[in-house]
């Protein structure tokens, strides 16, 4: 989400700062989403969920009595998550490998283990477990800010053995922290943004950190990954978001359909007796 400081100084004090939270109505709520019809409808979201959780905290904190109004989200679009196919992800890792081992852990990270930017940020060498083959995800860096991952929650995420194999070399003892600059310093978010935008450019592919964590849940669907194991994996908070890449999956329609072909041909069960307007199986 955009930052909450931004959202109160550019869209709710000019809105509401001369209004009491308990005086704000249902349809000064209306007239906000008015003021806002140009904006993105992620964007009006945005600023409507930061207005409910603003009002909501007054009440548990018993600024105000009740919570003064109705704030409805608006519809969105459900959109399908843009992504490097197969081929032009194996071009960002040849290029990110030229640039060097940062670049090319940020592709892995967020490619082949779907690591938020900030949590690979945030990634230390002990949560790396080369003997298991497992990364543990327990915490985000917003900004300089240490966190708890996005939902809260800790994972633990299996490394393909290409990832495994580019951490082992990496290993090195210049901090804590897996992605650092040569002061032994963890890199900020602009300098990730910038490796994998450099990246990017020398492979012609769409720039961007997110994008490799859609591409990390696209090549699961695409290779058979069920749902619920890919929103493990990501750390999604609900299956919603998962079922934003199943369309990918080869388990299509038609093909669950054709189970009833491979039905016909297995032993039957029992047959079916008819007795008059009956039906029943032996």
């Amino acid at each position: 989400m955009a930052d909450k400081t931004s959202i109160l100084r550019v869209h709710l004090i000019p809105a509401f700062g001369q209004k009491r939270l308990d005086a704000i109505t249902t349809e000064n709520v209306q007239q906000l989403k008015a003021r806002l019809k140009d904006r993105a409808q992620k964007t009006v979201n945005n600023v409507l969920t930061v207005l409910n959780v603003l009002l909501k905290t007054a009440v548990e904190w018993k600024v105000i009595e009740t919570h003064p109004c109705n704030v409805r989200l608006v519809k969105v679009p459900r959109t399908r998550a843009a992504f490097h196919d197969f081929a032009a992800y194996v071009r960002l890792l040849e290029n990110a490998r030229q640039l060097g081992p940062n670049a090319y852990l940020v592709a892995l990270l967020g490619g082949r283990a779907g690591l938020r930017c900030g949590e690979m940020m945030a990634l230390q060498w002990k949560d790396i477990n080369l003997e298991t083959g497992t990364i543990t995800v327990k915490r985000s860096d917003w900004k300089g800010h240490v966190t708890t991952t996005k939902g809260g929650c800790e994972r633990s995420v299996p490394m393909p053995g290409q990832l495994w194999n580019a951490l082992r070399l990496h290993q090195h003892l210049r901090g804590s922290h897996v992605l650092t600059g040569k002061d032994g310093q963890p890199l900020t978010q602009k300098m990730v943004q910038t490796l994998m935008a450099r990246a990017a450019r020398r492979a012609k592919v769409p720039a961007g950190i997110h994008i490799l964590r859609h591409t990390y849940c696209s090549h699961l669907a695409m290779r058979g990954g069920s749902a619920r194991s890919i929103q493990e994996l990501a750390g999604h908070q609900n299956l919603t978001t998962t079922q934003r890449y199943m369309h990918l999956t080869p388990a299509t329609l038609e093909a669950t359909v054709r189970l009833f072909d491979q039905a016909q041909n297995a032993p039957a069960g029992g047959d079916i007796v008819e007795t008059g307007n009956e039906r029943r199986s032996n």
